[in-house]
């Protein structure tokens, strides 16, 4: 009997001990793959504080022989334009993201009462737009000649504010975290559809909401579509349109055939061409990036929450 036990708890060392060199082998693959993922982003940061010359003459390198700051000081040289379309991104990211999520939380809470009478008619409404879309000109004739919006800071908003898919996340996580128990009990109680959607449901949602909403948020921080077909007024571009243009000026001064080669060669050696694309890639995704860490665990809790079948 005590060899029988014995041999039993030395298996059971050996399968923890198998584990445990499982796990580490693991965790240095996924430090490894890691790795790899940061190091471009590392690239990045490094070559905007990179002086262009050395860039020039011996390529990107993470061991730059000398720094600068000169892209950043070219990109900053827009000045006032800069910040205002800071402003715009950040105006439209916010209010955008905040629409859209009580937009679409209403929606996923109708939908996820199966005693609503329009819940299979709505659901193949949302689902048509998404497998069959009108299409870039479709969308230009009716917010340009129907509803009139050319040029204004809505046509940033509402294209992005309604997915499909955001509103099938949110939906699944009401069916699925939210027990119908308590919106029966709430409404015995005399609560009607909106008060035990404010007071109930929607302070249970938070988890998925900052999921969504961040998701929602990097979309609108990135868009600059919408921004080049619809937007005339300087005032009104967002961060990533201006961005987009600094970088096509400095290919244009810089390949323009039209210019002598004196003045060619002067208006190269004032403009810091790999830093200063580098440091408008940094400019963009600074802000994500930093936000990003505040969001994970809910970011991942929200994709998960979607491959869920509801």
């Amino acid at each position: 009997m005590q060899n029988v036990i014995s041999s039993r708890s030395i298996i059971k060392v050996r399968k923890k001990k198998k584990k445990g060199l499982g796990q580490y082998i693991l965790a240095l693959i996924l430090g490894l793959y890691t790795l790899f993922c940061l190091m471009p982003i590392l690239l990045v940061i490094i070559t905007a504080f990179s002086d262009d010359k050395t860039i020039a003459s011996k390529g990107y390198s993470y061991f730059p022989d000398k720094w600068s700051l000169e892209g950043f000081k070219y990109v900053f040289k827009y000045g006032r334009q800069l910040f205002t379309s800071y402003g715009v991104t950040i105006f439209i990211t916010i209010v955008g993201t905040f629409f859209g999520l009580f937009i679409m939380s209403m929606f996923a809470f109708a939908l996820s009462r199966r005693d609503f009478m329009f819940r299979k008619f709505l659901s193949m409404y949302i689902l048509i737009p998404m497998l069959f879309p009108a299409g870039q000109l479709a969308n230009y004739l009716v917010y340009t000649n129907s509803y009139k919006l050319k040029d204004s800071l809505l046509l940033l908003i509402i294209p992005l504010s309604v997915s499909t898919m955001n509103i099938i996340i949110l939906r699944t996580y009401i069916q699925t975290s939210i027990p119908d128990e308590l919106m029966d009990s709430a409404r015995i109680d005399g609560a009607g559809e909106y008060r035990t959607f404010f007071q109930i449901v929607a302070p249970l949602m938070k988890p998925v909401l900052a999921s969504v909403g961040f998701m929602m948020a990097t979309a609108y921080w990135n868009d600059w579509q919408n921004a080049l077909l619809y937007i005339d007024t300087a005032s009104k571009n967002p961060l990533q349109l201006l961005l987009i243009r600094i970088q096509k000026n400095i290919e244009f001064l810089l390949n323009n055939k039209n210019i002598s080669g004196a003045a060619l060669a002067a208006i190269q050696q004032g403009i810091p061409e790999y830093s200063a694309t580098m440091a408008t890639v940094l400019t963009v995704i600074g802000p994500i990036m930093i936000a990003y860490p505040f969001f994970q665990k809910y970011f991942i809790k929200g994709l998960t929450i979607g491959s869920v079948k509801g």
